[in-house]
């Protein structure tokens, strides 16, 4: 016979585990947005770090729901390595995938470079010097000094060394 109290518990404590999770989203979300606009980050990388914290939460909540309905810690535990080992297949699988994403979370949160900035990669091969127009969750565009449009992929842009150049301004004299 299943207990009305214990029932009761478990669906308190899932809505309080479902207010939490809402409200850690709803605070990371502008968080994320106020960041994003202070350091000049276009919408489309913010819209990257949306989906990956809502992630994180969605997962979170499963597991508290999970183990405040009750179920087995042993067994749960079992399956979320099964899935764990799924994932990583996957990902080996799609190593590039994974790393351009890693790489346009680092490029959002800690590298100094923003839309509309000259940079030159610095690159024995290529000599690409141009002037940053997007950068999304895979690739970094931008139009090079000659008038071409390129793209490059964001884990490139982590592991070649960027100038950032600076903007060649006229002088104002003085008279």
């Amino acid at each position: 016979m299943i207990d009305p109290m214990s029932f009761k518990t478990e669906l308190l404590l899932t809505v309080i585990m479902l207010v939490v999770i809402f409200t850690l989203s709803s605070l990371s979300k502008r968080a994320i947005r106020k960041f994003g606009k202070t350091s000049a980050i276009d919408m489309n990388s913010r819209k990257i770090i949306f989906y990956l914290s809502n992630l994180l939460y969605y997962i979170l909540a499963f597991v508290g729901i999970s183990l405040i309905w009750g179920v087995n810690l042993k067994e749960f535990s079992l399956f979320l390595s099964s899935v764990l080992a799924i994932l990583g297949v996957g990902f080996v699988a799609q190593w590039s995938l994974l790393s351009n994403l890693t790489a346009s979370v680092i490029l959002f949160f800690s590298h100094p470079l923003r839309l509309g900035d000259r940079i030159r990669v610095m690159d024995k091969d290529f000599d690409w010097t141009g002037k940053v127009e997007d950068i999304s969750g895979f690739y970094l565009f931008m139009r090079t000094d000659d008038g071409r449009r390129i793209t490059i992929p964001t884990n490139l842009v982590i592991q070649k060394g960027i100038e950032i150049l600076k903007e060649d301004k006229p002088e104002i004299e003085n008279t």
